[in-house]
């Protein structure tokens, strides 16, 4: 399975509104759960299994918790038992697509 997420604290004290600073603790816990993880400029997707997908979004919104008492989360997941490895393999299938058309 993958989870796409964003988190995102509902107040910054930063002076020019940045969040970074929150954002990049629940990115440091998703990196330290072991999952395979992506991080772009809007989303992180781990991929696992619903539990342990699961625990570790619940874990980076309390990160993100402890610099924000309102935290916003964003969620989407890509639900197909018995694939693994998905999150490289489907961006791959498009590459491909992608060579093999004009």
């Amino acid at each position: 399975m993958l989870f796409a997420f964003s988190i995102a604290p509902g107040t910054s004290d930063d002076p020019d509104g940045s969040v970074s600073a929150a954002v990049a603790e629940a990115v440091r816990v998703v990196r330290a759960s072991g999952l395979p993880n992506e991080t772009t400029s809007m989303f992180t997707t781990v991929e696992g299994d619903w539990d342990e997908c699961m625990a570790v979004i619940k874990a980076a919104c309390e990160a993100v918790a402890a610099h924000s008492p309102r935290v916003s989360l964003v969620l989407k997941a890509d639900m197909r038992e018995g694939f693994s490895g998905q999150l490289t393999e489907k961006v791959e299938r498009i590459e491909q697509r992608l060579r093999a058309e004009p």
